[in-house]
């Protein structure tokens, strides 16, 4: 019982931690699922199912305000496609330690990530020239994105909205957008690849994925009252915290 009420903590902390600090909920299940004793790539393989229940909601809810172009998505989504499923071998081949330092380095990553595309917002930086061939830089952050949804179980929006600004020069909303719609394609794409795999574990991914809903929600009508300076420090403190845990659990390996 104990186990099961800190999974669905976990599922909460997620969505709340994922609200306040703009970052995917892979990026917190994983580790989170490796402190209550999941392998490396059943964290990987269930945090992908609880990604794709939670993108589903957030891209249905975009949808029907109109605020996803379907093209875009597609574009972006085909090389995603198989990418992932490029990722998900990649998690059945390598061993835990390998694992475990990689997602650490996605974790330090990200805190330069999540700084950059708040520059980006903050510059507006949009209607600039595209230095890149369209269909290269389509394929290139699609591509990404995919392999990093099936190797590390996160969506890979941290990356893709950055990419689509600096590579496609599209503008900050429609990235971001556009990067949920995606979010689903890899998502599912890394599910079903795990799932044929049999790595997920399916109740333990409903409730985390379910938890996150719920957490999003708490977050939302909290974030308004924090100051930007409290939500920056607590997300390089974070995931400095998590990048630390993964390394010393790959040296304990």
């Amino acid at each position: 019982m104990t186990h099961w009420l800190l999974l669905i903590l976990s599922g909460l902390l997620s969505g709340i931690l994922a609200g306040f600090l703009g970052i995917g909920g892979g990026t917190i299940l994983v580790p989170l699922q490796i402190v209550l004793g999941y392998t490396p790539v059943q964290a990987v393989a269930t945090s992908s199912l609880a990604i794709a229940i939670t993108a589903i909601s957030g891209t249905i809810q975009n949808w029907r305000m109109g605020y996803i172009n379907v093209r875009r998505v597609i574009l972006l989504g085909l090389p995603a496609l198989l990418t992932a499923q490029l990722g998900v071998y990649l998690a059945n081949v390598f061993p835990p330690k390998i694992i475990l330092i990689a997602f650490g380095l996605l974790l330090l990553l990200n805190i330069y990530l999540v700084e950059l595309r708040k520059r980006l917002i903050r510059k507006n930086v949009q209607n600039q020239q595209q230095k890149l061939n369209p269909i290269i830089a389509r394929i290139l952050t699609g591509g990404v994105a995919g392999i990093l949804a099936g190797l590390f179980g996160v969506g890979g929006g941290v990356i893709m909205v950055p990419l689509q600004i600096l590579l496609l020069a599209e503008p900050i909303k429609v990235a971001i957008q556009t990067s949920l719609g995606v979010i689903v394609i890899t998502a599912i794409s890394a599910t079903i690849g795990h799932a044929v795999s049999q790595n997920i574990l399916f109740l333990e991914g409903l409730i985390l994925g379910l938890g996150g809903l719920v957490g999003a929600q708490i977050s939302t009508r909290f974030l308004p009252k924090l100051s930007d300076q409290l939500i920056s420090f607590a997300f390089r403190f974070l995931l400095a915290v998590l990048s630390v845990y993964m390394f010393w659990q790959a040296w304990q390996t």
